[in-house]
């Protein structure tokens, strides 16, 4: 896309009356805590949580998030909300739907006004304006509620898609219906042309996008037992530009490993697990808004909650780069290159993120049922061992062998 093309691009469609609406003072109804400037104070404490400003929006959420794919056990649930977290990500197609489902029985025994929800729809495939708000209706229904805190695009990977009439005219609609009250994407891959895209064109207040230890800076490098291979990212400059505009950054992907999750307990620093160490970097970064992670079980509602407010020690910073350096060969970062250099057009990035959700997550099952949807020219069987993705990769991802792996892994 030629210099500026995206602001002009949006100035076609009038999205000036709907920045002016989204940056307007939070709807009454939820009176959660409201951080009016983004000054010198990032962050407040209520209770045993701390909360950041998300963007312009003016909500208040807590640095430690919960993601919704999926949720835990209803007991647990319940416990996190507790425990002071206020934020929850979902999607309309997260559990098939009961995400959803199970964020508005919350809301019925709690009240609405005590949670923030982001949900999403995709703008990808043959969708229309039209599919995006019958998406956008089913969500509401499944929530149970009339007003949806962010909606957000789900995976955005292509920048056209944020300016495209259909997704703008989908939420021009809903908007003046008050469906919504803020607007956002997430990223799994073209970080820089997407995110900066949405920042640029001043429509969206806030972008969720991967974000971990892996995506360390230049700067920070000053550990013998790791290389400075992995300052090429630029992730940290992107979440400064974003934050400059005032549009709010939630990090997602931040307890991502290379590989297997395997012997990560040697890197434990005292009573601090790899995890905890992990969030605790990634909240040092006070363009952040949050964390968004899933708890599926106490030891993880712990290990996560206790990220909160600690800063991260000089021997925890030791231990979690030496796990960097001896897990980052594995370790993709979504940065499409691989996929764009491709000569058979195999769609490297998707498969490689599906083999992450089945090692790091444990999400085998979702993980085996989205590669399916892939056509066979589009996985490793159409690989020509060229070597053209592992030669462009510029963190040196053996991208051949990992899609090798992933073949095997997931479509047995």
């Amino acid at each position: 896309m030629p210099e500026g093309a995206t602001i002009r691009s949006c100035g076609r469609r009038r999205f000036v009356k709907n920045l002016a609406a989204g940056a307007a003072a939070v709807v009454a109804g939820i009176p959660q805590y409201v951080l009016k400037s983004s000054g010198e104070d990032y962050h407040v404490k209520k209770g045993e949580m701390y909360f950041r400003r998300l963007g312009r929006t003016g909500f208040l959420i807590s640095e430690i998030s919960l993601g919704g794919s999926p949720l835990p056990d209803w007991s647990l649930f319940r416990q996190i909300i507790e425990r002071g977290v206020n934020y929850i990500d979902t999607s309309h197609t997260y559990n098939n739907g009961n995400s959803e489902r199970q964020i508005g029985r919350l809301f019925k025994e709690i009240g609405r006004d005590k949670v923030y929800v982001c949900t999403k729809f995709h703008a990808e495939g043959r969708y229309t304006e039209k599919s995006i708000i019958e998406s956008v209706e089913g969500s509401l229904h499944r929530l149970g509620t009339d007003v949806i805190d962010v909606l957000s695009i789900h995976g955005a990977e292509n920048e056209a898609d944020l300016t495209d009439d259909r997704v703008l005219g989908a939420f021009e609609k809903l908007k003046a219906a008050g469906k919504y009250k803020f607007r956002g994407l997430s990223c799994h891959t073209n970080h820089q042309r997407v995110i900066k895209t949405a920042v640029e064109c001043g429509y969206y207040d806030m972008v969720q996008m991967g974000y971990n230890v892996f995506d360390i800076q230049e700067g920070e490098t000053n550990v013998k037992t790791y290389e400075d291979y992995l300052g090429q990212s630029g992730i940290k400059d992107l979440i400064a530009f974003a934050k400059a505009k005032d549009v709010g950054v939630i990090a997602m992907k931040t307890l991502r490993v290379g590989g297997r999750r395997q012997d990560l307990e040697r890197y434990r620093t005292g009573k601090t697990s790899i995890s905890e160490a992990m969030l605790k970097w990634a909240l040092e970064n006070k363009n952040l808004t949050a964390v968004v992670t899933e708890m599926l079980n106490y030891d993880q509602m712990r290990e996560d909650l206790a990220a909160v407010g600690i800063p991260l020690s000089a021997a925890e910073r030791r231990s979690l780069f030496l796990c960097v350096a001896e897990h980052a060969k594995d370790y993709c970062h979504m940065c499409g290159t691989c996929q764009k250099t491709c000569p058979s057009r195999i769609r490297t990035t998707d498969i490689l993120r599906y083999l992450a959700y089945a090692e790091g997550y444990g999400k085998t099952a979702s993980a085996k049922a989205m590669h399916a949807q892939l056509a066979p020219e589009q996985t490793a069987l159409a690989c020509r061992d060229c070597g053209a993705c592992k030669k462009n990769c510029p963190y040196g991802v053996d991208v051949r062998k990992r899609i090798a792996d992933a073949h095997r892994i997931l479509s047995t």
